[in-house]
């Protein structure tokens, strides 16, 4: 096959693909909600801090 016709057929399909629309977004969207659900537990964490020090320190006296 001829370098031409072969560069030709590339660069057409190359075309076709580029001019094609995306399909439209889904109503589902896992990675919005898997960022949601590491939020909510990053939060728990963050509000769970003064309470898991509470526990540290009366273990700590408790130990004597």
């Amino acid at each position: 096959m001829d370098f031409s016709k072969l560069f030709f057929f590339f660069f057409a399909v190359f075309m076709a693909l580029s001019c094609v629309d995306a399909a439209p977004e889904p109503r589902w969207k896992p990675f919005k909600k898997l960022e949601r659900v590491g939020q909510h537990i990053r939060d728990g964490i963050i509000k769970a801090g003064p309470a898991v020090q509470v526990v540290g320190q009366a273990a700590t006296i408790a130990k004597g």
